[in-house]
């Protein structure tokens, strides 16, 4: 019977690279950046002088024509030709899309307008201020509107 010769022991070759002190390389499947969204967004409410007995409702007219006044008067015709959405309008609160390059202007005009009146028939006779505030503005939503009012805004 044959018997098993004795082998020497080789060292095996190290499969990993020498430490040089940096970490391996990994693979980046795909890269994305926004640099500027074209798009820009705002957050205005609703307020009255003197505060009214019930909350103060909005509605998509309303702020359609003091959105238009506001920027006719600041801008003239240019202003007059600013592209706004109304993505919702909710009691005394609102939310606007508009184009990002025109938002240093909107918000500009809608601060320098002084607002408008309306006098409440049958309410006494009285007349209310109405004036828009910019609550908050910015490039993204989920920033304006924040984390907690994200179901506001897109939820029913």
């Amino acid at each position: 019977m044959a018997t098993d010769a004795e082998m020497a022991d080789l060292p095996l070759p190290i499969s990993q690279p020498p430490a040089t002190g940096k970490a391996p390389k990994s693979h980046t499947l795909h890269t994305l950046t926004l640099t500027s969204p074209p798009f820009a967004y705002a957050h205005l409410q609703l307020s009255t002088n003197p505060p009214p007995s019930s909350a103060p409702q909005l509605d998509n007219l309303q702020l359609t024509a003091y959105l238009t006044a506001a920027l006719r008067q600041f801008l003239g015709d240019h202003g007059a030709a600013v592209s706004t959405d109304i993505l919702k309008v909710s009691g005394g609160d609102c939310w606007v899309r508009l184009p990002r390059q025109d938002l240093g202007l909107f918000a500009a005009a809608v601060t320098a307008y002084p607002g408008t009146t309306t006098t409440a028939q049958g309410l006494g006779g009285g007349t209310t201020g109405l004036l828009l505030r910019l609550v908050g503005a910015g490039d993204w939503l989920g920033l304006v509107v924040g984390r907690d009012g994200e179901e506001g805004v897109w939820g029913t």
